[in-house]
């Protein structure tokens, strides 16, 4: 089960995200689901559509089992089996 002190080696997909601060200012505060991902970036649904943003130079919030949480892109900017194999 994913909570808030496994979110980092957790899988994401499926999750919905929000990007609370970026170097880039046309994506800060878009939302939506992750429907995949590789080392560098996300793919998320929005309401716009499909659009793929970096995570490494952006702050994601996810909410998670009632509570949000807040975490830099260089945290998770792992390819996804790699970030699931960390002991954390």
């Amino acid at each position: 089960m994913i909570t808030l002190n496994n979110i980092v080696t957790h899988e994401l997909i499926g999750l919905k995200t929000e990007v609370v601060e970026s170097t880039d200012k046309h994506i800060m505060g878009m939302s939506g689901k992750i429907v995949d991902e590789t080392k560098s970036m996300f793919l998320i649904k929005t309401q716009s559509g499909l659009k793929n943003i970096p995570k490494n130079s952006n702050k994601w919030k996810f909410h998670i089992n009632g509570q949000n949480i807040t975490l830099s892109g260089s945290l998770i900017q792992k390819r996804p089996e790699d970030r699931l194999r960390l002991k954390i």
